[in-house]
């Protein structure tokens, strides 16, 4: 599991491209977790990490690896 923190997200369509962009990464095991409220999505797979963290930046938000 890898678990994200995501900064930006401020409605449902933020939460949506987030989501696309995260299950587009090759590794990501789908469905893939977004949450507005606690600004963070949570993931299965064997993506990099550093692939996950660039897809959510290419989407206009900033995502670091949450503990």
């Amino acid at each position: 599991m890898v678990k994200l923190k995501i900064e930006g997200m401020t409605c449902g369509h933020c939460v949506m491209s987030v989501k696309q962009a995260l299950a587009a990464v090759p590794g990501v095991q789908i469905p893939v977790e977004v949450s507005l409220e606690r600004g963070e999505a949570i993931l299965q797979g064997n993506a990099d990490v550093k692939a996950l963290l660039a897809a959510v930046a290419g989407e206009g938000f900033t995502a670091t690896l949450a503990s």
